[in-house]
């Protein structure tokens, strides 16, 4: 009787949330540059997040409100592409917008990935589609 498992809470799996904590613990070469640029919004002000869970997917980095994930890929990805593809559809089924870059990217070329970053943030849609700049709902 004592060998039975406790059964997993279905409305709270804590597994990715765990995954999540080991993998900011271990971080890649270009997460650890990103990430200096991203936290503490250093950058127009917005809070990132770094390894958050969506799902069942764990995004290198997650910016809430304007619900913008940054992907940092390495080699595997080239090959990955079918399970990157349905992994983008989930997040921006959850209203996500998902950029990718390659980790030489922002090894080599910070400024350019932070200057990508910043237009995304820019042109990020609004938060309230229904309602027009200085306008009243109809």
């Amino acid at each position: 009787m004592g060998d039975q498992k406790k059964p997993r809470d279905k409305a709270y799996d804590r597994t990715p949330t765990l995954r999540s904590r080991e993998l900011r613990r271990n971080p890649t070469e270009a997460e650890k540059h990103l990430w200096l640029k991203l936290r503490n919004r250093q950058l127009g002000g917005v809070r990132f997040n770094s390894q958050g869970p969506i799902g069942p997917f764990i995004c290198d980095f997650v910016a809430r409100t304007p619900k913008l994930i940054i992907e940092l890929d390495g080699g595997q990805h080239a090959v990955r592409t079918v399970e990157d593809e349905r992994r983008t559809r989930f997040l921006a089924s959850r209203g996500y917008r998902t950029l990718r870059f390659w980790n030489n990217e922002v090894l080599n070329n910070m400024d350019g990935v932070l200057l990508v970053i910043v237009e995304a943030l820019k042109n990020r849609p609004s938060p309230n589609p229904s309602r027009q700049a200085g306008g009243e709902s109809a």
